[in-house]
């Protein structure tokens, strides 16, 4: 491969290693500022889904004092922190305790259960002064009616006077009451029974995506914890597509590598273990994306699945691959820059397929679906433009080796 095209694909490669880093690395500080018994530590839990805080009927029971460590739990990349109650301090502590919440924090839950005291609206004035990502979170939502919760919510807009965007208040029910039910069965006989309603979340969930995408700082919380169990379909649909757009760059880098590598290696017969190496560091770093990392094992394993299924399904085009390598053998590895060109735009449709099909793979949590993956390449293969990309493709592997970046790449 010519020196100045490998110099700039490393340059390509090490922004997609940046983005990897950011993902696997980047961190995102949540923390949860209130009064004693609004509910801060069980909202925590229920955004996790486990009971990671320690909640307790009798008040403070998360008893720091501001010079202590707080308490936290990295839910993959999104550190959640549980802070001590605003009125277990006075004075010029509380008003340092909100600044250092505020500031030592990415994003703020205030948390409240009702209209706001003297101390809550004091400390939500620090903390808003300091920070920009600040949710107002009205919880035991469901000790109030219909009407009561839209008074409430009114009420609270009210008293921060067009600070505060109406949807960055958000109403939970983090650890809901339990209610009397009454039970009659045929004989007109009644029963009572407890029961517990279900703990709501959901749009604390989306509206915490929603801010940190306003903050650029989605890419720490992909695979946080915090959004990966049951999650409302719009909180989905925006995590997964994050994924997948990131997962596109991905796959559209190693495969201009592969089709670089394959048409313009000068040993025949090397490009076939430059190919190959070169998928399974695609679908080790796609599995990095989705949260779910490969060893080069496991990578090497799946695409040598995706691969048999590719080969069955695009016989010709194979076929045309194999052809151009043998007239390279036959050449002494002197191929004309056609032939390269063609036979890497071959290859770079191939990485494509078998990418797309790893990423779906990942997305489904590591299942082919009911078709297996025979009808999960199929379905990738129906929906390309084999012509157009194929063409596209040898565009752009000459394009980078004759020095230019292709058409509309910036």
């Amino acid at each position: 491969m010519p020196a100045g095209v490998r110099e700039e694909l490393a340059e390509d490669y090490a922004r997609v290693q940046r983005l990897l880093d950011k993902i696997e690395h980047g961190h995102v500080h949540v923390a949860v500022f209130g009064r004693v018994s609004v509910g801060k530590s069980a909202l925590l839990n229920a955004l996790l889904g486990e009971p990671r805080f320690a909640t307790s009927p009798l008040h403070g029971e998360t008893r720091r004092s501001e010079e202590a460590c707080w308490e936290s739990f990295d839910a993959g990349g999104v550190y959640l922190i549980d802070t001590p109650g605003i009125n277990e301090v006075a004075g010029e502590a509380r008003e340092r305790l909100a600044r250092e919440v505020a500031t030592e924090s990415d994003l703020v839950l205030f948390v409240v259960d009702g209209d706001l005291t003297a101390a809550e609206h004091e400390a939500l004035g620090w903390v808003m002064h300091e920070q920009s990502a600040v949710i107002l979170v009205l919880n035991k939502a469901d000790r109030y009616t219909e009407a009561e919760r839209a008074t409430l919510r009114q009420v609270l807009l009210s008293r921060l006077l067009g600070r505060l965007p109406e949807e960055r208040l958000v109403l939970t029910s983090a650890a809901p009451a339990e209610r009397i039910r009454i039970r009659v069965d045929a004989q007109g006989h009644e029963t009572e029974e407890r029961v517990c309603p279900p703990v709501d979340v959901d749009e604390l969930k989306l509206r915490l995506w929603a801010v940190l995408e306003a903050e650029g700082k989605t890419l720490a919380a992909l695979n946080a914890g915090l959004f990966a169990g049951r999650l409302s379909e719009r909180v989905a649909e925006r995590i997964l597509a994050a994924k997948q757009a990131i997962g596109e760059r991905v796959i559209r880098l190693y495969c201009l590598s592969k089709g670089v590598a394959v048409g313009f290696n000068p040993i025949p017969g090397a490009d076939l273990v430059a190919a190959v190496m070169l998928d399974v560091g695609m679908v080790v770093h796609l599995s990095r994306v989705y949260g779910m990392p490969f060893s080069r094992v496991e990578a090497g394993r799946l695409v040598a699945v995706i691969s048999a299924q590719l080969a069955a399904l695009m016989g010709t085009a194979w076929t045309l691959n194999l052809v151009a390598g043998l007239l390279k053998l036959g050449s002494g590895g002197l191929s004309t820059l056609a032939t390269g060109t063609a036979q890497g735009a071959v290859a770079y449709f191939a990485t494509y397929v078998v990418g797309r099909a790893a990423e779906r793979y990942l997305a489904a949590g590591k299942s082919w679906g009911e078709g297996g993956p025979k009808r999960m390449v199929r379905e990738i293969l129906d929906s390309l433009d084999r012509d157009s990309m194929l063409r596209e493709a040898r565009e752009e592997i000459l394009a980078r080796l004759k020095g230019r970046k292709p058409t509309g790449e910036k």
